[in-house]
């Protein structure tokens, strides 16, 4: 069976990873198509790179040597610029065309880049797939940008990071660690305003605040101010507010979101939403030979065949990317093989949006006033909430018949992993709410929050029993639990779980 895969991320390795036993009997010829020249990285990891957390090293994903003696071909460097669906080719901007039996579709997401004055400069950048900005304004989607980024910080300069979602928060934490002056600018009055509500951004703020980070809300960015380098050509100083404020940096980081990379699907005519359309077996719409996983992937069901609007959308994480591409190199293995095709994929992790750097972890719909009226005859939702803003700490629980339907945790390490654990299991909060918040109390009788079954890793679907099993087995440190179960290698967030988890057991042996 010939497979090709266009695209060499960290989705398309797990993909690769999972069929290589099936390449190394013969039963599968895989191709694989990757726009940058780098062997792939951890992109998650990138902005640990930049902020000098991270070596390059530990970014790498995959022996590329040891896919080439299994006679898999690389080609880097490389577009795949259309796709013959008759013939079932595809061509490249150089070479002959690849035949495929199989596309796997693994082309991720590209930077949402703002119109703002004075922003971009004629051509591409590197890999020929984005725009080129001007020097000083980047939007680290790649190894080149975190190149560029590391060097600021090791001269000690100052960085502007335009928007406070998730990434752009862990971003501008890293740098001030990394000692160098940061200003995170946003446009809502509080950072996460999709997933926090007034309280918890509040609060979140403080701590970003604690943390270095200088966060400037309200920012109606329209335009930047450059100043002419050394060698002659433009260079960022400044972001322009809407009313005339200025905010000076060395550079300009954009975390304002991402879009599906779908170009090669829309013109190849398969149907597209927010990605390339996939159902329950992650096949294009159309096209049962051509499949897409992790941020280029919407999966919906074929009822949206002929919807305007289809619901849903890539979920942007890595974990649901990962999970994937193992369930369809799982799917393809049984076809090569002929054996009987597996269940239909089924993701029912529920999204836990948490942050690294600050202890903020949310999830559901969390913006409901505890006090707003319900009519008679109605029972409305559960609310409850605990609040000391003094000390950084903030927890609010909503609940439809008693279970929990959105929370965040801001502040509170142990609460907010207990209420992941009950949002991701549906369960029902225990009616004395205060028993949660005592999980962080600073007293040896805390309660653990965490079963043997319950997921501590969600990007691998790592449980904490197996954890412990590997802790057992001699894993002493975080990168050996990584080596051995490959927790807290994806987005790194579960890393002070796992951390504490390690010294819960070396203080109380199992």
């Amino acid at each position: 069976m010939r497979v090709a895969v266009v695209g060499f991320g960290p989705v398309a390795v797990r993909f690769v990873e999972e069929l290589l036993p099936l390449v190394r009997d013969g039963l599968v010829a895989l191709t694989i198509i990757g726009a940058e020249r780098e062997d792939p990285y951890n992109r998650v990891l990138t902005a640990e790179y930049a902020a000098g957390e991270a070596e390059r090293a530990d970014l790498d994903m995959i022996d590329t040597e040891e896919l080439a003696a299994a006679d898999v071909v690389i080609l880097r460097g490389r577009r795949a610029t259309a796709i013959d669906r008759g013939a079932r080719t595809v061509e490249l901007d150089q070479g002959a065309p690849i035949a495929y039996d199989r596309l796997v579709l693994a082309t991720g997401a590209r930077a949402n880049v703002p119109r703002l004055d004075g922003l971009h400069t004629v051509g591409h950048d590197s890999s020929g797939l984005d725009d080129r900005l001007v020097d000083g304004v980047m939007a680290l989607r790649s190894l080149d940008d975190a190149d560029r980024l590391r060097e600021v910080v090791s001269q000690g300069g100052s960085a502007v990071v335009l928007g406070a979602g998730v990434l752009g928060i862990e971003l501008a934490l890293l740098l001030a660690k990394a000692g160098i002056a940061v200003r995170l600018a946003h446009f809502g009055p509080i950072p996460m305003s999709r997933q926090l509500d007034r309280g918890s951004g509040a609060v979140t703020a403080a701590a970003l605040t604690e943390a270095g980070v200088e966060v400037v809300p309200h920012v109606r960015a329209e335009a930047i101010v450059t100043e002419e380098s050394d060698a002659g050509s433009r260079r960022f100083s400044a972001l322009v507010s809407g009313d005339g404020k200025r905010i000076p940096g060395d550079v300009l980081i954009l975390s304002c979101g991402v879009t599906a990379r779908d170009d090669l699907a829309v013109a190849a005519g398969l149907r597209t939403g927010r990605g390339v359309l996939v159902d329950e077996r992650l096949r294009a719409f159309g096209d049962e030979s051509i499949h897409a996983i992790g941020d280029c992937a919407h999966m919906a069901d074929r009822a949206h065949l002929h919807d305007a609007a289809v619901p849903g959308g890539p979920s942007g994480l890595i974990g649901p990317g990962w999970r994937q591409a193992e369930w369809l190199a799982r799917s393809i293995a049984a076809d090569a093989v002929g054996a009987e095709q597996i269940e239909a994929f089924g993701d029912d992790m529920p999204g836990v949006v948490s942050v690294k750097g600050v202890d903020v972890v949310a999830a559901g719909d969390v913006d409901v006033d505890p006090f707003a009226p319900v009519p008679k005859g109605e029972t409305g939702p559960g609310v409850s909430m605990w609040a000391d803003p003094e000390h950084g700490t903030y927890t609010k629980m909503v609940t439809r018949d008693g279970v929990l339907s959105g929370f965040v945790s801001v502040g509170m390490p142990r609460t907010g992993a207990e209420l992941s654990v009950l949002y991701a299991r549906r369960g029902e909060l225990p009616s004395d709410r205060s028993l949660l918040l005592r999980l962080d109390a600073d007293d040896d009788a805390a309660p653990r929050a965490t079963g043997r079954d319950e997921t501590v890793c969600v990007c691998n679907a790592v449980t904490a029993g197996i954890i412990e099993d590997a802790v057992a087995d001699g894993c002493g440190t975080v990168a050996d639990v990584g080596s051995c179960t490959r927790a807290g290698t994806g987005c790194g967030t579960c890393r002070g779980r796992i951390t504490r988890m390690l010294e819960e057991l070396e203080a109380s042996p199992l």
